[in-house]
């Protein structure tokens, strides 16, 4: 697979503006995960960073088990329930993991009043291709 990045400008720093894919094999569309256990029990009330990370985690358990990983991600969106809170305490955490893949998807970062569950204060959903 042939991965273009696509930028007609700089702003925002750290960020693709977009990714052409040629040649690949498989795209993957991954549901929005969230902070839970493999049983589906809500983790880390209150803490943003933390179910930022665990929210990633999930994600890359869904790619491992189609034969992907992070690196494989092309587009994310991350629902969350408080944007300042998230770019305090989550988002360069986020960032951070994902640079370790050379990764920088363009997507969307939405603040929403609520997520499926009250306790829930992010949700990351993905499109991954090979």
């Amino acid at each position: 697979m042939q991965r273009t990045v696509v930028n007609p400008w700089s702003y925002p720093e750290g960020l693709d503006q977009g990714v052409m894919i040629e040649g690949h094999r498989r795209l993957l569309f991954v549901s929005g995960q969230c902070s839970v256990s493999p049983e589906g029990e809500s983790r880390h009330p209150g803490d943003m960073r933390a179910q930022t990370l665990l929210a990633l985690d999930n994600v890359a358990a869904v790619l491992d088990k189609a034969g992907m990983s992070l690196a494989d991600i092309v587009r994310m969106n991350t629902h969350v329930t408080d944007v300042d809170a998230f770019f305090e305490h989550a988002g360069d955490a986020l960032a951070d993991r994902l640079a370790e893949f050379d990764v920088r998807p363009p997507g969307v970062l939405s603040g929403t009043t609520r997520l499926g569950r009250p306790d829930l204060l992010v949700e990351i959903e993905v499109i991954a291709a090979d």
